[in-house]
């Protein structure tokens, strides 16, 4: 039986290959996306509970002023920190957007192919179909034939 060849083959294996690519570009720019969640989240917790551990335990009897000197450069300290942060995490929603977007393309990329070798497998069915057709008529025919010589033959 005749077999289907696809001569796109190479180029649909290339295209898979880049999506893939793009997955894991997409996939570790995410990952840098929630690491840096994370660490904001920490900073808000350190300095959440450090206010609640000055509120709790300095700010009774005799006030440090020194301590809470201190308290206030950690605080401003912290702010830069989630500051630098927070803009680390709006560039790094940006490349995720961007590896998200060409992933997208390059899923669009490979579907053309996918498309071009579904069509042509189709195409290719049907050539098969009508050739298996035409043969089975053409047996049919001698069939026939045959059948209408021996009865034309007369009889012995």
């Amino acid at each position: 039986m005749a077999k289907f060849v696809f001569k796109l083959e190479g180029v649909l294996r290339q295209r898979k290959h880049a999506e893939q690519d793009k997955q894991r570009e997409l996939a570790v720019k995410q990952k840098q996306f929630v690491e840096l969640q994370q660490t904001l989240s920490g900073l808000q917790q350190s300095m959440q509970s450090a206010n609640e551990d000055v509120r709790r335990n300095h700010l009774v009897g005799r006030l440090n002023l020194e301590f809470l000197a201190a308290h206030r450069r950690f605080l401003v300290g912290m702010q830069r920190q989630a500051v630098v942060t927070m803009q680390k995490l709006a560039l790094a929603l940006r490349a995720v957007d961007e590896a998200r977007m060409e992933l997208t393309e390059a899923a669009k990329q490979r579907k053309v192919i996918e498309k071009l070798r579904e069509k042509q497998f189709a195409r290719w069915r049907e050539e098969l179909a009508k050739r298996e057709q035409a043969e089975m008529d053409e047996i049919g025919m001698q069939l026939a034939y045959q059948n209408l010589l021996e009865d034309s033959e007369p009889a012995k």
